[in-house]
């Protein structure tokens, strides 16, 4: 009989800011699959709070306090992963932060380099260590590739006033991953965006609670409702899975329909 090519059994993911919203969703998804799992956050509280829940799925899991903007913390905790968890076989960058909402002519050069240095940087720093350990497997003959996943947004697609340097970070996420998927082919290694629309998460929680804003976006989304953590589950399986092989260098909207309306 074939093997269920969802099944992630024996394979390793991991998830930067996977203690919460959408990193967190992923996780779930993946450990329901069979996965174990390296969880990345910079808050120990949600750290532990996720550590047990995901426990839960009986999956081994390795959660690990990273500051993503930190190229030396990547680095070690990387390795220590590794060292931990014996190989990584899927990386998810998810790890983000929101700008403050400043009109252009008054956005400070401090949030600009704020929001660059955990959602770029940060997103570069993980998938490159990522990388490096996957080439090295197919090198030593290693032929299970592996699988290179950046979290981007719509706000790397559309005009989202007041968020340029989100927007602008994400945008460039998008390009790194093109990049990354004619690259890394070589390796079996597939790279591909993920970009969710509004979501309702800690970062949105402002947003969504806000009766004047929540009237202006939801009656633009088809779907008619904020997207949850719970929304991402499915994506993560599948680009982590033997299905996706031949997946790669894609962009892949999640966002109940908001971008084509």
């Amino acid at each position: 009989m074939a093997r269920n090519p969802f099944d992630l059994s024996g394979k390793v993911a991991l998830i930067t800011g996977g203690n919460g919203g959408i990193g967190l969703g992923m996780a779930e998804g993946l450990a329901a699959a069979g996965c174990d799992l390296v969880i990345w956050g910079s808050n120990p509280a949600k750290n532990t709070a996720a550590e047990t829940a995901l426990k839960a799925f009986g999956k081994r899991v390795l959660v690990q306090k990273v500051d993503v903007s930190d190229e030396t913390q990547v680095n070690a905790a990387f390795a220590e992963a590794v060292k931990a968890m014996g190989r990584i076989d899927g990386c998810f960058a998810n790890a983000g932060v929101s700008q403050a909402r400043a009109a252009f002519h008054e956005l400070s050069t401090a949030e600009w380099r704020r929001v660059m240095s955990v959602n770029l940087d940060g997103a570069f720093f993980t998938l490159r260590a990522a990388a490096a350990h996957m080439v090295e497997r197919s090198k030593n003959g290693d032929k299970s590739g592996g699988r290179l996943v950046g979290m981007a947004s719509t706000a790397g697609i559309h005009g989202a006033a007041r968020a340029e340097s989100y927007g602008a970070s994400k945008g460039a996420m998008l390009a790194m991953i093109r990049a990354m998927a004619v690259s890394m082919a070589r390796y079996g290694v597939t790279a591909n965006s993920i970009l969710p629309g509004w979501i309702e998460t800690e970062m949105t929680a402002a947003g969504v609670a806000d009766p004047k804003f929540a009237g202006n976006v939801l009656p633009r989304i088809p779907v008619r409702r904020w997207g949850q953590r719970q929304d991402f589950a499915g994506i993560a399986v599948y680009l982590m899975s033997d299905a996706s092989q031949y997946h790669t260098g894609d962009s892949i909207v999640i966002d109940g329909a908001y971008t084509i309306f």
